[in-house]
């Protein structure tokens, strides 16, 4: 005979009922326990993260090893690896708004983000560790192998960087891609005024982060301005949880590290996570003419420039041109070059090497090309250049200037898109046909400007030279 005791039975019933309550809850409205947390005692002579740089400074970029020092540098983290976009890798700032210096910390743990999060204050004690820098390159902290830093190993990580119980408030730095210096290397920066190359876009499609044929390692992917001619290389890990994402197709603004390729020769730019990219704009992709290219010229000549009647070593003085200088003191001239990088006769030229000019915008314009009263219309052009590197010409067209010189910057120029232009990689001497370039298809009269932009850095601009301009209408 079984024996039941009636005292469990309403032990049973009592716990059932308190489970059933507990179970029937639909809200997760509680509070969870917390955990006071002490600020972290630290030994040791507190510094800014800044004084590392003169420390490179003095070390020819190390790497130098810190031995018997009891200096800490207090730091802000601006990384974030929860996405995976980011790994064994701690970026700091040394201020939480206005940063003046950053360094990648190399650690050997993953994943970081649970308790070095964004924005935690931390402190780093320098004792046996190593910075250094490439050439051209971000500035790195860990351990010296070699000349290379290597990563502080995971059993030293929590002796080497001390958690502050602080979260900061990260403000980014407003940047358009032209204002990039490299003391923005490695801070929190905020990109305005950018779009991806519309090479990434087709009318139904979008190219992904990094998850397209070709993609090792990083996707890299053009971002450009809206505001200047500039580019940057965005890159995105094919570790990422976001790889497969398709790139937004408008322009905006986006969050993220500054950083420089593995060469150190530009900058590249990574998010923590794609909330950090706001593009829901209208893109800024400049105008465009594009007929094609013609089978044969039109019947009657409107315009033939040679420039065989101008002054060399003057300013290009033609009737109905426009030869105006916007930024420098560069014009396009004429010339005679009877050396390896001959002349056709006489030709015309702007160049901006060694000017000492900190901009260089130089437009040669045509007169107005009757297009509304004609059924066809080629161009046709020569070009050629002096090692240009990175100086650049464009061959524009607008139907909206008024023909005066300061109509020029607001009136809205596109780029003829078929015509040729010598390029930097093509030898100095050669000159480069434009191919004949159809204009029937542009709506409305308007002018044909050459406008060459540089800058006047000795290393970086050089010289583009002009002839043979025929336009011609029936």
């Amino acid at each position: 005979m079984k024996i039941f005791n009636h005292n469990l039975l309403f032990l049973f019933l009592g716990l059932g009922m308190i489970l059933s309550t507990s179970s029937c809850v639909e809200d997760d409205d509680f509070n969870a326990p917390q955990f006071e947390q002490t600020p972290p005692d630290i030994e040791g002579n507190i510094v800014s993260l800044s004084v590392l740089e003169g420390i490179l400074e003095q070390n020819d970029n190390g790497p130098f090893t810190f031995n018997d020092t009891d200096n800490v540098v207090e730091a802000y983290v601006i990384s974030n690896d929860e996405s995976g976009n980011f790994f064994r890798e701690l970026i700091v700032q040394d201020l939480p708004e206005n940063p003046t210096y950053g360094v990648a910390i190399q650690v050997d743990v993953n994943p970081l983000f649970t308790k070095f999060d964004f924005g935690r204050k931390i402190y780093i004690k320098l004792d046996g560790l190593s910075i250094g820098q490439r050439e051209g390159n971000e500035p790195r902290l860990g351990i010296a192998d070699g000349t290379d830093i290597a990563r502080i190993p995971e059993a030293f990580v929590d002796e080497s960087i001390i958690r502050d119980t602080l979260v900061a408030d990260i403000v980014p730095v407003q940047r358009q891609l032209s204002e990039l210096e490299f003391s923005d290397v490695n801070t929190y920066v905020e990109l305005t005024d950018v779009q991806f190359s519309k090479i990434y876009f087709s009318e139904n499609t979008s190219a992904s982060y990094a998850s397209e044929t070709g993609d090792s390692f990083d996707g890299e992917r053009i971002l450009e301005s809206c505001a200047s001619s500039n580019e940057l290389i965005f890159s995105t890990s094919t570790f990422s949880d976001f790889k497969g994402l398709s790139l937004p197709p408008g322009s905006g603004s986006m969050k993220g590290i500054v950083t420089r390729d593995f060469f150190g020769e530009f900058f590249t730019f990574y998010i923590n996570s794609p909330e950090a990219v706001d593009m829901t704009g209208e893109r800024c992709d400049p105008l465009v003419f594009s007929c094609g290219l013609a089978a044969s010229s039109a019947e009657n000549e409107f315009l033939n420039v040679d420039f065989e009647d101008q002054n060399i070593n003057s300013p290009v003085n033609i009737p109905g041109w426009t030869n105006y200088i916007e930024a420098g003191s560069e014009a396009w001239e004429a010339f005679v070059d009877n050396g390896t990088n001959q002349s056709l006769g006489i030709s015309a030229r702007v160049g901006s090497f060694n000017s000492g000019d900190d901009s260089t915008v130089s437009w040669l314009i045509s007169p107005e090309i009757p297009v509304d009263s004609n059924s066809k219309i080629t161009l046709e052009f020569k070009t050629s250049n002096s090692f240009s590197d990175d100086s650049i010409m464009e061959v524009l067209y607008s139907v909206d200037w008024d023909g005066t010189e300061e109509g020029i910057s607001s009136a809205e120029w596109g780029v003829i898109d078929d015509a040729a232009i010598v390029s930097d990689s093509q030898f100095f001497a050669d000159w480069i046909s434009s191919g004949l370039v159809d204009m029937s298809c542009f709506e409305g009269n308007g002018h044909i400007a050459f406008k060459y932009t540089g800058s006047g850095q000795q290393s970086e601009d050089g010289t583009y030279e002009l002839d043979d301009i025929v336009i011609s209408v029936e």
